[in-house]
């Protein structure tokens, strides 16, 4: 169903970035009345960008202001680096130490994008938030609302967007979402618009580890660790490490394990413990995962009653695969068609029907094809 347009009044999440710019301007251009606001997420901002890494830094809120004048909208900064330190930044270091792997852009969308800066959005009499985030809303014929992928699939960001309700969705806009351009063809459009983010570069990895070095970024925040075996898969010891916490579950570099394996094969991290700081390593078929367990889900519009038969998608850039799931007294079962690798505790699940995002949820617990077998 296609949507009456009406004037909304519109908030834009600008990151000062050139995706969110192009989306303030295309709501302006729709005739929205639309206010940028550039969220300052960050306690102690570098001034600089460090190369393509991070957001939230000095230059980056100059260069939304920037676009903001260009667009011809009211611009202001929100501070939101307290909610921020505690919902997204703690949060991503307690599961790390809880020998976890998260998602901290989920997390960000969820208890940052589409709760605090929506309800204040609200709270001000705000109509939507836009954000420049690839996926699209489709209006059904009841009123309600789902949340489909891009119409691009390999722009596609539904995966980060998966923790959305129905009521957030509601007041969600994505204005790129359904349209088939390249990015280049979205710098393109920024340029003709007088943009001066067209050429920017793309942030990447995780925003507030600016340099890129997450297991130096949890070094700092959880040193101090006592000295831990790394261990094989009958209990041998093969080497050490400084902190269970710098490991992730599929991890193949930076082991430091000093002799090669019976059979020549390079070996991965199998699992992660915390309470005796200690990691396990074994070869690569160990780590396939024939299903699991989830908590926390999010559903985008009515949980599913039953049984069900979904795709889903485990990593933000990853690949679909087929599942039968369930929701039992209010955590999620998955079973995989086939067995998938590397899935570790702490990553999300995300459900689709089609192109059609169903939920979310935590992964808590695995089983192993290699248990199965045992």
């Amino acid at each position: 169903m296609t949507e009456t347009p009406r004037r909304l009044r519109v908030l834009a999440a600008m990151s000062g970035g050139v995706d969110s710019a192009v989306a303030a301007a295309r709501a302006a251009e729709a005739g929205h009345d639309v206010t940028g606001v550039h969220l300052a997420l960050s306690a102690n901002p570098q001034s600089f960008r460090t190369g393509a890494r991070g957001c939230c830094t000095i230059e980056d809120s100059r260069d939304a202001r920037r676009a903001a004048d260009v667009i011809g909208i009211p611009f202001y900064v929100w501070d939101l680096a307290e909610r921020f330190r505690e919902d997204v930044v703690e949060d991503f270091v307690a599961e790390y130490e809880a020998g976890r792997t998260p998602n901290p852009c989920l997390r960000c969308n969820e208890k940052i994008k589409f709760a605090a800066l929506l309800d204040k959005a609200l709270a001000l009499g705000f109509d939507a938030v836009a954000t420049g985030h690839y996926a699209t809303v489709v209006l059904n014929e009841d009123g309600s609302r789902e949340l489909h992928r891009a119409s691009d699939m390999a722009k596609d960001q539904s995966y980060v967007l998966g923790v959305l309700d129905e009521r957030q969705l509601a007041h969600a806009m994505f204005p790129l979402g359904d349209t088939l351009t390249t990015k280049e063809e979205i710098r393109a459009e920024a340029e003709r618009r007088g943009l001066a983010v067209a050429k920017k570069p793309d942030s990447h990895d995780i925003c507030f580890i600016a340099d890129g070095d997450t297991q130096g970024f949890l070094a700092n925040r959880l040193g101090g660790k006592a000295e831990g075996d790394i261990l094989d898969e009958s209990g041998a010891k093969l080497g050490t490490h400084d902190g269970a916490f710098g490991f992730t579950i599929g991890q193949r570099k930076g082991l430091r394990i000093g002799h090669p394996a019976a059979d020549g094969k390079p070996r991965y991290v199998l699992d992660i413990s915390p309470v005796d700081n200690t990691v396990t390593v074994g070869p690569a078929e160990a780590l396939d995962v024939t299903s699991l367990t989830a908590i926390k889900p999010r559903w985008c519009g009515t949980a599913p009653a039953g049984s069900g038969t979904y795709t889903a998608q485990l990593r933000a850039h990853g690949g679909e695969t087929p599942v039968t799931a369930e929701l039992v007294d209010g955590e999620l079962r998955v079973t995989f068609d086939e067995p998938v690798r590397g899935v570790a505790p702490g990553q999300a699940i995300v459900l689709y029907d089609g192109t059609r995002v169903v939920g979310s949820a935590t992964i808590a617990t695995t089983a192993r094809a290699t248990a199965a077998l045992a």
